[in-house]
């Protein structure tokens, strides 16, 4: 590990003491799995419920997206996005001054707004491939960095009726050496810009531009990944592997994804990213108790 600890304010990240949990606002009216904050009414009012509960249940980062990143979604500009999520940003930090929040976009003009916000952490789905001045934003306001492997290509994804999309055709040389390749060009990407090592966390992309077969793969050899040297998130909540594995629709995937959570934290997993905040803290508490007994 690049770095034991990792302080964000007045929260320290000790890693491998515990696993912790990152709850889902998405701000969006087209979340694959139902739970768009937009299509529902006040974003703000209802981001802060939400929120307010996820941290009752013992959410350590509440996650805000603006963007829709399920397979097949239309993206939105820049402008879009901020209108949706810096509300968001503000009512939350007014609520509760002390959560660790991160913004997840690949956009630098939203992570910056986002960060001014009140945005602890930059969430990069494309891993600062997409837009390379994202790392000099992140460099200059020193926050940590989470940086996604994204293959993620539209014109092969396949949606079925129920169960959502998930991407075909996914070729790998290597699919963990690839991963690995992929996610360093990112890190260089990073510190080249000048981001501190000790702020990278590293994010396997479980469905981004991956079959059901590698993502089960990915999760089980989750452990490799660790050879980086960097603190790892893993993102499995409510996914379409679980579905086309389970032949379930979003709503009903949440035992198949306490399996993922359970097992990723066995290999090696130190942060979760999930919907279903209450019962995913739970599953951690007793894997952290098995796995992580003294």
């Amino acid at each position: 590990m690049k770095s034991k600890t990792l302080q964000v304010g007045s929260f320290t990240f000790d890693w491998g003491s515990r696993t912790y949990v990152m709850g889902i606002l998405n701000v969006t009216p087209d979340s694959f799995s139902g739970d768009g904050i937009i299509a529902k009414g006040d974003a703000v009012k209802l981001a802060v419920e939400q929120a307010r509960e996820f941290i009752l249940y013992g959410a350590d980062i509440l996650d805000v997206g603006g963007e829709s990143t399920r397979p097949g979604s239309e993206p939105v500009d820049a402008e879009e996005e901020m209108e949706r999520v810096i509300p968001v940003i503000e009512g939350l930090r007014k609520n509760f001054p002390q959560v660790l929040i991160s913004i997840d976009t690949y956009k630098a003009k939203v992570a910056d707004a986002a960060i001014l916000a009140g945005a602890n952490i930059i969430n990069d789905v494309w891993g600062f491939r997409a837009d390379f001045e994202i790392a000099s934003v992140a460099a200059k306001h020193k926050v940590p960095v989470i940086l996604m492997h994204n293959r993620s290509n539209p014109a092969s994804v396949e949606v079925r009726e129920k169960l959502g999309g998930t991407y075909l055709g996914a070729e790998y040389d290597d699919l963990l050496e690839d991963v690995k390749r992929e996610l360093l060009a990112g890190v260089e990407i990073a510190v080249k810009a000048g981001v501190e090592e000790r702020l990278i966390i590293l994010d396997p992309g479980i469905g981004f531009g991956k079959t059901r077969e590698h993502n089960l793969e990915l999760i089980n050899r989750l452990g490799e990944l660790r050879s980086l040297g960097y603190p790892i998130l893993l993102g499995t909540s409510r996914k379409s592997f679980i579905g086309f594995t389970l032949d379930l629709p979003p709503d009903q995937r949440v035992e198949g994804t306490a399996a993922t959570v359970a097992v990723g934290i066995t290999r090696g997993a130190d942060v979760l990213r999930v919907h279903d905040v209450k019962e995913m803290v739970r599953v951690a508490k007793m894997t952290d108790a098995i796995v992580r007994a003294s």
